[in-house]
């Protein structure tokens, strides 16, 4: 079990290496999350605290049924007490908590119950609407059953009828928070403590789909009702700019248009408003909801197809569609005179689409913008609204 039955300092096999995912010809590693490091952690501190043994490996049963042989690091074993930490690995997951350090402090009480808390580099909730409630540690739930059930386990095979506190903390925290939703959503001082299943699965669309219910309930919890949505970077950098928009509340959807509106109508969302770049939105006005390129790309079918609906000349609508990027068909057209009417055509394809998904229990509404065509024109590039996208504006800033 825990104790030295391999060599430290050895390449050792974490229970993973038979699992991976095959994305765009690549072979994608599976990784393990900080929950499953806290519940490591605690279980081969309390290992060590109750034995008296030294435990340079733990092995820990994730949610998931793979079950993970982990190396313990930084022993620190007093009389009172046992630290100890387990290093995050984010397998082919871009994470910025990946090779991050979880440790546990575990120490016994009187009381015979686990306790569970943070300490340094842990967040803690500000506002409502997130998993753990405001003044609590961001340690979400199943990490905290997945370290209660492993301690319990433990104290049952060695007799223990007192209980246990398991300190957890991430000296990191702080500054890796700055690069994370935390701060965004409410939650100061350092990282979450996460994880529903105890594995990572590289670049999983559940994970960020649920990631996007989060931020979207956090919203709907302090009482907004209607909510900006920008798919990404381009869609931060106009709300950046304009002085009509809110930075601060708008919500960050990737590239799942259909599912963000999906969650509007089960999370009760009057009015959500969209802004994006017209390289991702185009793609909505062919009733194309998933906006990655590997999933469908008609950038520039679906232009010159509303350039048609617009009485575009046949010669430049050949020019539009041969055109490399998006951002071209609209310089093209805006050269030719014909880029207003085109984008009215666009536009109401847009809302014709937001409307079908949103069934009419949402009010769904979007602006759409250029980067290339506001340098030109020394603007913020906007190409055009929905025609609910005024109504949408209102509800949300009065203006």
């Amino acid at each position: 079990m825990e104790q030295n039955s391999r060599q430290s300092g050895h390449l050792q096999e974490t229970g993973l290496e038979n699992y991976c995912k095959i994305s765009e010809g690549r072979r994608l590693q599976f990784g393990y999350t900080t929950g499953s490091c806290a519940a490591g952690a605690a279980r081969a501190a309390a290992f060590m605290l109750l034995t008296g043994e030294r435990a340079d490996y733990v092995d820990l049963l994730t949610p998931k049924g793979i079950r993970l042989h982990l190396e313990v690091l930084d022993i620190r074993r007093e009389r009172e007490f046992v630290s100890c930490a387990i290093a995050k690995d984010a397998g082919d997951d871009p994470d910025v908590t990946d090779g991050v350090r979880v440790y546990a402090r575990v120490s016994r009480r009187q009381e015979p119950e686990i306790v569970i808390t943070g300490g340094t580099g842990i967040g803690i909730v500000t506002k409502p609407g997130l998993e753990q409630p405001p003044g609590a540690y961001a340690i979400n739930s199943v990490p905290r059953q997945m370290t209660e059930q492993a301690l319990e386990q433990l104290c049952r095979e060695q007799g223990y009828e007192g209980g246990l506190t398991v300190e957890l903390s991430v000296p990191e925290g702080a500054a890796l928070a700055e690069h994370t939703f935390n701060p965004r959503l409410g939650i100061e001082g350092g990282i979450s403590i996460l994880g529903t299943t105890g594995i990572v699965e590289p670049m999983s669309e559940a994970a960020l789909i649920s990631s996007i219910r989060l931020e979207m309930n956090q919203q709907v919890e302090l009482g907004r009702k209607s909510l900006v949505v920008t798919p990404g970077n381009y869609g931060q950098e106009f709300l950046r700019q304009s002085e009509l928009l809110s930075l601060e509340e708008a919500v960050k959807c990737s590239n799942f248009i259909g599912e963000t509106i999906d969650l509007a109508v089960e999370l009760g969302v009057e009015h959500l408003l969209f802004v994006s770049h017209i390289g991702k939105f185009i793609k909505v006005a062919g009733g194309i909801f998933q906006t990655h390129s590997r999933n469908a790309d008609a950038r520039l079918e679906i232009l010159t197809a509303n350039g048609v609906l617009a009485r575009v000349p046949e010669p430049l609508l050949r020019k539009v569609m041969e055109a490399v990027t998006t951002e071209e068909g609209v310089r093209l057209l805006e050269e030719g005179g014909y880029l207003e009417i085109t984008m009215k055509r666009v536009m109401e394809r847009i809302q014709y689409h937001l409307n079908r998904r949103s069934l009419g229990r949402t009010l769904v509404g979007a602006i759409v913008f250029s980067s290339e065509y506001g340098r030109r024109n020394h603007s913020h590039g906007e190409l055009g609204r929905t025609e609910n996208a005024e109504l949408i504006l209102e509800k949300i800033y009065g203006i």
